[in-house]
C-alpha cells in the first residue's frame, strides 16, 4: 500500500533534476583562471568566454583566482557547485599540483574534464641583453656562474619551471628560480631584465619576439616549431629533452553527463571557427578540442609524466 507513493515521491524528485538538466545555462557562466590577468590562461579563458556567451545564450565572465602556485583558484573551483555554472581553466601546473603541495585535493577525482584546448611548444627566451644566443652559450656561461642567472616561472609546478628544472638537470647547472602568480609578471620583469631567460610557452611570448623585445634561443618541442622553423630545439643540444605547455576546460565533479556533453559541444564549437583558431595558433596554440574521455586520459598521462619528472629533478613549492 506504502509502495506507489513512494515511486511517485522519486519520480517528482527526478523531474526538477531532469528540468534544470535541460534548462542549463539558466545564469550567468564563471571561468575560473589561476592565475593574474595578461597571461594566455587568461586570454584563452576570455576568448572562450565572449564566444560561449553567444552560443550558450547566457553571460559568460572569467574570475582570476591567482596565488599559491595555482593552488587557490584550483581548489576554489573543486569545491564550487557542479551545476555547470563554474567552469576553469587547467594547465600544466593542475597535473603537478598534487606533487608539489600537501592539499586533500585530487585532480582525476575532484574535476570533470571538458576538453583539452590546445597544446603549445615552450620555447627558450632571453633579454636581449643577456650575453646569450644558443643553448651551448647558456650551459657554458651557468656553469662559469652558478646561481647568478636568475629564470622567471608563472609558479611551482608550471610548465616554466619544471623545464627549467629539467634543464638544470641536464645540464648539471644551478640557477636562480623567481616565481610570479602569473606568466604577466614574468614577461614584464624578462622585458626589464629582473630575469634574464625563461623557458615558457610561445603563447606568452610570440609577441614579443617578433618586435625584437625578446631574443628567441631554441625551441623545447620534439621538433622544430613551424612559427620559427630557423630556430633550433633544445634537444639538439639535450637529446631528450621536451617540454610543451597545454591548456584545457575542466569542471567540478558530479556534473550532470548533460551538461558536460553541452559543455564540450559548445567549447569545441567555438574553437572551431575560424578567427578563433586564427587568434589561439597566433598565440601559439594548436588547437585540440577533443572529447571528455580523452582529455581525462590526456590528464592521467600528464600527471604520470610530470609528477616523475618533479620527483625526478627535486622540485618543490617554492
Amino acid at each position: 500500500m506504502n509502495r506507489l507513493p513512494r515511486v511517485v515521491a522519486v519520480l517528482l524528485l527526478a523531474v526538477p533534476l531532469a528540468v534544470m538538466a535541460q534548462a542549463w545555462p539558466s545564469k550567468q557562466i564563471r571561468i575560473i583562471v589561476p592565475f593574474t590577468a595578461g597571461g594566455f590562461n587568461d586570454t584563452l579563458g576570455r576568448i572562450l568566454a565572449q564566444d560561449l556567451a553567444k552560443t550558450l545564450g547566457q553571460a559568460v565572465i572569467v574570475e582570476n583566482r591567482p596565488g599559491g602556485g595555482s593552488v587557490i583558484g584550483t581548489e576554489l573551483a573543486a569545491k564550487s557547485a557542479p551545476d555547470g555554472n563554474t567552469l576553469f581553466i587547467a594547465a600544466l601546473p593542475f597535473s603537478v599540483i598534487q606533487s608539489l603541495y600537501k592539499i586533500p585535493l585530487d585532480v582525476t577525482r575532484d574535476f570533470a574534464p571538458i576538453t583539452l584546448a590546445g597544446i603549445s611548444d615552450n620555447m627558450l627566451v632571453a633579454n636581449p641583453a643577456f650575453p646569450v644566443s644558443s643553448v651551448q652559450d647558456l650551459i657554458k656561461l651557468a656553469k662559469s656562474k652558478p646561481g647568478s642567472i636568475n629564470y622567471g616561472s608563472s609558479g611551482a609546478g608550471t610548465s616554466v619551471h619544471l623545464s627549467m628544472e629539467l634543464f638544470k638537470t641536464m645540464t648539471g647547472t644551478s640557477m636562480t628560480h623567481i616565481a610570479y602568480k602569473g606568466s604577466a609578471p614574468v614577461v614584464t620583469d624578462l622585458l626589464g631584465g629582473t630575469v634574464q631567460m625563461v623557458i615558457a610557452d610561445q603563447a606568452n611570448l610570440m609577441p614579443h619576439v617578433k618586435s625584437g623585445k625578446l631574443r628567441a634561443i631554441a625551441v623545447a618541442s620534439p621538433k622544430r616549431s613551424p612559427n620559427y622553423p630557423e630556430l633550433p630545439t633544445i634537444g639538439d643540444t639535450l637529446p631528450g629533452f621536451q617540454a610543451v605547455a597545454w591548456n584545457g576546460l575542466v569542471g567540478p565533479a558530479g556534473m550532470s553527463p548533460d551538461v558536460v556533453a553541452k559543455l564540450n559541444a559548445a567549447v569545441v564549437k567555438v574553437m572551431a571557427q575560424p578567427d578563433v583558431v586564427a587568434k589561439l595558433n597566433g598565440g601559439g596554440l594548436d588547437v585540440v578540442g577533443d572529447a571528455p574521455d580523452e582529455f581525462g586520459r590526456f590528464i592521467r598521462s600528464e600527471i604520470a609524466k610530470w609528477s616523475a619528472i618533479a620527483k625526478q629533478v627535486g622540485a618543490k613549492a617554492d
